[in-house]
């Protein structure tokens, strides 16, 4: 496959209107440019499927803080420089195991003490009310499948140095004992009862933020584990307790912020029985300003290319911001796309939003810790808002697929065109998706050329964010 170029020219493609069929948004906003898509119980904005272009054509899909959501457009590759789904196909999806944060209260699925065989184990109502009947209806609904990883906040209190589900703390003893083996065999019943509905999960997560939890107020959910603690419970407990169980669960390291790597890895999977056990690492966004993704999510890939780096939490809203749940704000969205682009440009291969959705206040949380989410429930109009960040992440999984690699895109920069931001990615079907960043408050013309195909003219307005989809002939 020839390499796909980005080029600074002048010119602009003729465009055709929004494809028939396909639902616009419905938009109100909450002052000048802060816009979001409401919905209710009869009306809400769709997509149509994705339909791949005839060869030598290319569709584009364009979402800008002048008001435009996923709109459709479609042009024709040049030869010369003179001339499914409606909704947007999340793919991956993360489950609590019993309470975190956003919870509406503190619990765990076995809180009777001293029980190491996990005889009084039982999923909560909130597990077989509400978090399973919603994953029936998201594996139905979905076109594609869907991967579900599972992450603890806490163990039940008594397993815990400080006897609670709330506040710091670890688990009691070490590696190997009484507390690590039936904590090991705690998520082996969580795997047990949601198969039991038939809901198998993908992968699970050691620990949420298992550093973060030395930092966290009284009465946020945690275990702290250090880098050389989860390698040992990984060795000695959770890896051979995975092992013998019926399911084909992975587990996934850290789940904690990026400055921890590459320490953490070498920590980790330096150790070669965990490196056996382990198939990846998760990271969280919040504090990647730190660090440069260069200094730790490549530096890890290239000393442990054989184990994936996923994305496993990020939101806005959340401590360094004024405002919690900020309606319309662009922005945010902006900030999504920046992280996903960033990332999947160096050697990450997924990435995964917070809450699916939250209430006007950022909630509920037992713990107060509120903010923003790409949908806000007004539950009182039974009414919700798609917010920008929505459109940002659809410009994502709504055209990359599972399976799909990044390729490589040679860019060749002119005044200001450097400051897009973007990336290439070959789908399973061998169609060639390029996204693409403008992040500034004016328009940016570029071209894109793909040696078997031809070129494109085109431009990046202001604030925009753009998907472009196409053949290969």
């Amino acid at each position: 496959m020839g390499a796909v170029g980005i080029l600074s020219w002048l010119l602009l493609l003729q465009t055709v209107p929004w494809a028939a069929g396909a639902r616009p948004c419905s938009p109100k906003y909450f002052g000048r440019d802060a816009m979001v898509c409401v919905c209710n119980a009869t009306y809400c904005d769709t997509l149509d499927p994705v339909v791949l272009p005839a060869p030598g054509t290319y569709v584009k899909y364009e979402s800008s803080k002048a008001g435009k959501r996923l709109e459709r457009s479609q042009g024709s590759f040049q030869r010369s420089l003179r001339a499914p789904g409606t909704r947007i196909e999340y793919n991956l999806i993360r489950l609590p195991m019993a309470c975190s944060d956003f919870s509406v209260r503190p619990y765990s699925y076995d809180d009777v003490p001293h029980d190491y065989e996990l005889t009084h184990f039982r999923l909560a109502e909130e597990d077989v009310k509400m978090k399973i009947p919603l994953l029936h209806r998201a594996l139905a609904m979905s076109r594609r499948p869907l991967s579900l990883f599972a992450s603890p906040w806490t163990s039940p209190g008594w397993m815990k140095s400080n006897g609670d589900v709330r506040g710091k703390g670890t688990l009691k003893g070490q590696a190997g004992d009484k507390y690590h083996k039936t904590w090991a065999n705690y998520f082996i019943k969580f795997l047990d009862e949601y198969a039991k509905h038939n809901v198998t999960f993908w992968a699970v997560t050691v620990q949420n933020e298992p550093l973060a939890a030395l930092l966290t107020p009284p009465q946020f959910p945690t275990i702290a584990f250090t880098a050389a603690k989860q390698r040992d419970f990984v060795v000695q407990d959770l890896g051979p307790a995975l092992a013998r169980s019926p399911h084909r669960t992975r587990i996934i390291i850290l789940d904690d912020q990026r400055i921890h790597l590459p320490h953490w890895a070498k920590v980790v999977l330096g150790n070669a029985t965990a490196a056996r056990y382990v198939a990846g690492m998760g990271v969280h966004w919040y504090l990647d300003s730190i660090v440069p993704a260069r200094c730790s999510l490549e530096a890890t890939h290239k000393l442990f290319p054989g184990h994936f780096l996923l994305y496993t939490e990020a939101c806005s809203g959340f401590l360094t911001f004024r405002f919690s749940v900020s309606l319309g704000c662009w922005e945010r969205g902006n900030h999504y796309s920046h992280s996903i682009l960033q990332v999947l440009n160096h050697f990450v291969a997924g990435w995964t939003d917070w809450n699916l959705a939250l209430d006007l206040e950022g909630g509920p949380n037992w713990v107060k810790n509120y903010v923003d989410s790409p949908v806000i429930v007004d539950s009182s109009k039974d009414i919700f808002y798609k917010q920008p960040m929505f459109y940002h992440l659809g410009h994502f999984s709504k055209f990359i697929p599972e399976g799909s690699r990044r390729v490589g895109l040679h860019s060749s920069c002119r005044r200001l065109i450097c400051q897009l931001e973007h990336v290439a990615v070959l789908r399973p079907d061998g169609a060639l998706v390029l996204v693409v960043l403008n992040r500034f408050g004016w328009d940016a013309p570029f071209a894109i050329q793909d040696p078997a195909v031809g070129f494109i003219e085109t431009v990046a307005p202001a604030n925009s964010i753009q998907t472009y989809l196409w053949r290969q002939q």
